[in-house]
């Protein structure tokens, strides 16, 4: 893994530097998440592929498929290059019929960690993010018990680093009173700008601020503004929306999934972009 990619690094913690563009790894698997890929050759591929592109980062959990994502990452990926880092997360299970299901009881986050290192063929997880809040926004629940449960494990040596995901500022506070945190993944796009303050809080405290849906997710972004400045800038709209979110906080890392091969290289190219600042004006007024 010698390819340095544009849009540079981060470090999350001693010893584990991460591409800024990094890959989510959820579509991979079949229909809204649920069982086998579609091409489950194309799914291998799409995985070597970025990680030969230089990505460093691929972002995952067990109940994507449930457990399909992880087992075809060490189907493509294992023995793991060096360099490479997995991030994981707990606090969700699928039920029968593809529902998600919140699962937050300290002894089955506990299990799910153990599941995620079955499934990827792994001793030790290099980081584990603690997924609580819906997807729209967080609540304020404490969470003392789920991820003091998780630094347990970190204890133990089952774990290097934790991080949280759909978790608001005073969560965030309540979790580094129990052990650090490495990186945030709250959902985070030119249109949902919610989170701004604790982009910049976790720039400023060093923590990696990983956006999910960057492009959208389950509703793509829609924006004649977006579409406008694409045009000019001769870029597909979803490179825009990328290249403003590692404009935005030299914090943030993108993980945008796919599983086309061709959308992974127009992902990638997103990195090459310096967007002006006329430009970055305008992708502004999108969100606010």
């Amino acid at each position: 893994m010698t390819t340095t990619l544009a849009g540079g690094t981060f470090d999350l913690a001693d010893g584990m530097t991460v591409s800024r563009m990094g890959y989510g790894a959820m579509q991979l698997a079949g229909p809204n998440v649920f069982g086998p890929p579609r091409d489950r050759d194309q799914a291998v591929a799409v995985l070597r592929s970025a990680v030969e592109a230089g990505i460093t980062h691929i972002d995952t959990a067990d109940f994507y498929g449930p457990a399909v994502v992880n087992e075809l990452i060490k189907e493509a990926l294992f023995p793991y290059p060096a360099g490479l880092h997995i991030v994981t997360k707990v606090g969700a299970r699928r039920a029968a019929d593809g529902r998600w299901v919140p699962s937050l009881d300290p002894a089955d986050l506990k299990a799910q960690v153990r599941e995620n290192l079955t499934h990827l063929g792994l001793d030790t997880l290099d980081v584990v993010n603690l997924r609580v809040g819906g997807h729209d926004a967080p609540d304020e629940e404490s969470l003392a018990e789920q991820f003091g449960a998780l630094a347990e494990l970190q204890q133990q040596g089952l774990v290097r680093h934790l991080g949280l995901s759909g978790v608001s500022a005073m969560q965030l506070t309540e979790a580094q009173s129990i052990a650090p945190v490495v990186t945030v993944q709250n959902l985070y796009n030119l249109a949902n700008r919610q989170d701004d303050a604790l982009v910049d809080r976790c720039a400023a405290e060093g923590i990696a601020f990983a956006p999910f849906f960057p492009l959208g997710g389950f509703s793509p972004l829609q924006s004649d503004t977006l579409h406008k400045v694409a045009a000019r800038l001769e870029a597909s709209p979803q490179q825009i929306a990328l290249a403003w979110l590692l404009q935005r906080s030299p914090a943030v890392v993108v993980i945008p999934g796919t599983s086309s091969p061709a959308h992974l290289r127009e992902n990638i190219a997103a990195a090459d972009l310096v967007l002006p600042a006329d430009a970055v004006a305008e992708l502004d007024t999108i969100g606010r």
